[in-house]
């Protein structure tokens, strides 16, 4: 391992600021969020901490993935797409179609919260990094994202 420990501070939390952010999806695909969670760090003022980003569904996900080429994208859709077809036999949930199941699925491999260093005001990201909510069902959703920040 290369590098060390840029500084050790120990405090109690100045802020703590929670939000909800309401993303309307389009059925099965990518929606970044990146630039409203970097617009809620900047009006919470902290300076240093963490950004916590919870999905509060079952069906739906949040990856921080590549946002220059959107093929990574599609990429990932096309091996889940295989990985966890809709209609496949196995499932006997499916009181919601075809799609139901996989979408569970999906979303058990990926993951539902998030939490991203911030300093000097700012999410710590990498060059091409961004936050995405992934939608697993088909059809329109409207999903909640808890944006949780402690500095």
């Amino acid at each position: 391992m290369r590098g060390s420990l840029s500084s050790i501070v120990t405090f109690a939390p100045e802020i703590i600021a929670t939000a909800t952010l309401v993303v309307d999806s389009r059925g099965r695909s990518f929606t970044e969020i990146t630039d409203e969670a970097t617009r809620f760090v900047a009006e919470s003022g902290a300076k240093d901490g963490a950004l916590f980003v919870f999905m509060r569904h079952t069906s739906a996900s949040l990856l921080i993935q590549e946002n220059a080429d959107p093929d990574v994208r599609r990429d990932l859709e096309a091996f889940f797409s295989r990985l966890v077809p809709d209609g496949d036999r196995l499932f006997v949930h499916n009181a919601e179609g075809d799609d139901d199941m996989p979408a569970h699925i999906r979303t058990a491999l990926t993951a539902v919260n998030l939490s991203i260093p911030v300093r000097e005001g700012r999410m710590v990201l990498g060059t091409w990094q961004g936050i995405y909510l992934w939608e697993h069902r088909k059809a329109s959703h409207s999903r909640s994202v808890i944006l949780h920040l402690i500095g």
